[in-house]
Order: C-alpha cells, then structure tokens, then sequence
C-alpha cells in the first residue's frame, strides 16, 4: 500500500470503483476535488497521510470558502473526510484528521418543481413523426413517468426495458447510486411512448453502428445516448414548449415527487420510487407541497395578505 499521498489516493479512488462500486461519474467528482486539495497540502511539503493534521484540513476549507461556493466547500470536506478514512482503515495513517472538521451550513433550496401544465407540454414537445422526437420522447416520458435520475435512464439497456413493456407487473428496474437496484411502475404513457421509439426508431439508429449497442436509448451513431446529450433534449423540449425556467433533467424528478405528493402519496413511497435511503431526504418535497399551499392562499384568500 502505498503510504505517499498520490499513491493514497490512487489507492482510494480504486476502492471507491472497484469495492464500493461507485459510478465513473462520482469517481470522477473525487479525483478533481482530491487534487485540488493534494495540491494545496503539496504547498505547504506535506507529502505523507500521516503528516496532515486537522489544522491543514481546516485551512484548506477556509481558502476554498473565500472562492467557493457552499455547496462545493461541502461536498470537498466530504471527499477530503473519506480519504482519510480509508488511509486509517489501511493502516497508513492514525486517526482521521478530518474527522472534526465540519463542512459550512447549507441553506436549506427548495427542489424547482414544475407545474402539471409545463411538464405536459415538455412531454408534447418532441416531433414524434421523426427518429431524434420519437427517442426523445421515449427518454422524456421515461424521466418524469418513473422518476429515474438521467443517468438511470441512460443506462437502461433494450432487454430490461422490454421485459417491463412485456410484463407490466414486473416493473422497470433501474440502477441506482452505490448499485443499489429498485423497481418502479411504468406507467401507460411512458410505456407507449418507449414502445413507439422500440419499434419505429431504434432500429434505424441501431444500424449506423457496426456494432450492436446494448442501451435502448441511442444517438445518430447508434451508440449509447449520454447524458449530455440528454440534457440538451430536455432544454430543447422546453425552449419548444415556451417553459422559460431553467429546466433540467432534475426538474422532471423534482416534478415527479411533487405532483405525487399533490395527488396524496405516502412519503415512504415516494422514497422508494426515488431510491432515497433516507426519508428525510424525501421530506423537502413537503416543504415544496407547503410553499405551493400559502402561494395558493395568499393569491385566493381576502385577507390573506
């Protein structure tokens, strides 16, 4: 094991892919956040896990929060926290030095939901008398019918979506965080509109590529959709549906929590069908429900204002 810090945190970020089975995307996040603080303890000669002290851990955070947002500061004292951690655990180090140091306070943002009437004509949006509407109509419907994360949908190959369309009762079950799996209904639209785009598109996208890709949603080369090329589907749908907030594949998620808590869903079922493994994660979509309650109130009631 290596005791030097490149070596810790090569180290780390394989066990974090390969034990922890974390996404590429989320290795990612802590390699760049990593380096940067690698680079900040390089200038100060410390060169071994062992040498940091929870001093240099706490003047790290305080010259990322004179340019750092809070939000960045936080999710940095958490790489910074898990680094450590394991150096510990491998016996590279004593006791973690990050362990006192607390990231700053977030202020508590409400998810951006939108309304029943936006989501409507976002979904509208796509021209689905061609190839790119009718995929992006699957992948719309898909994002706000079942209220996966655009990675999930991304990553849903052919196979797994056809044994859902086949077998309703089977669900679709989507790949979440850490590889934790879930199941979730597949409503009627969601399912007719990926069945619409199995059928009268994919297989055209499917034959630009030599080889046969797995993923049911495929760009022009008939390789798998990304995520970035899901992002500019969605803002395409808006900017075509006239919704002129920003609009995310976020704003999907968010809006499929909400409008189910609207219509009286239980929270621990919306837990589920989001893949929190916490319930107070899911609770701030209460606080969304509640916000739209007093703006209802304020704009109907005489002597609200």
């Amino acid at each position: 094991m290596n005791a030097d810090l490149p070596g810790v945190l090569t180290d780390y970020l394989n066990h974090v892919r390969v034990e922890r089975g974390l996404s590429p995307n989320t290795v990612a996040a802590y390699r760049r956040d990593l380096t940067r603080y690698l680079t900040f303890l390089e200038g100060r000669g410390i060169t071994t896990a062992a040498e940091v002290t929870t001093v240099d851990i706490s003047e790290f955070v305080q010259e990322l929060s004179d340019t750092q947002a809070a939000s960045s500061v936080a999710r940095h004292v958490v790489s910074v926290r898990n680094l450590h951690a394991f150096a510990a655990d491998e016996g590279i180090a004593g006791e973690n030095p990050a362990s006192e140091v607390s990231p700053p306070k977030l202020a508590a943002r409400l998810p951006k939901a939108l309304s029943v009437d936006e989501v409507t004509r976002i979904l509208d949006a796509p021209n689905r008398g061609t190839i790119a509407g009718l995929r992006d109509a699957a992948l719309l419907e898909l994002l706000y019918g079942t209220g996966a994360r655009v990675s999930e949908v991304c990553g849903l190959d052919v196979d797994e979506v056809r044994v859902a369309l086949f077998e309703p009762e089977a669900g679709l079950r989507l790949r979440g965080k850490g590889g934790k799996d879930r199941v979730v209904p597949l409503g009627s639209y969601a399912a007719r509109a990926v069945n619409d785009y199995l059928v009268r598109a994919r297989p055209t996208l499917a034959q630009a590529s030599a080889r046969p890709d797995p993923a049911l949603l495929l760009n022009q080369r008939g390789h798998r959709f990304s995520r970035q090329s899901a992002w500019g589907a969605i803002r395409s749908a808006a900017e075509g549906a006239g919704v002129t907030t920003e609009v995310s594949p976020h704003s999907l998620r968010h809006s499929f929590a909400t409008h189910l808590l609207d219509g009286g869903a239980d929270l621990r079922v919306v837990q589920e069908l989001l893949g929190h493994s916490s319930v107070a994660t899911t609770q701030i979509y209460t606080l969304v429900t509640i916000e739209h309650l007093r703006e209802v109130h304020a704009a109907a009631h005489p002597r609200a204002r």
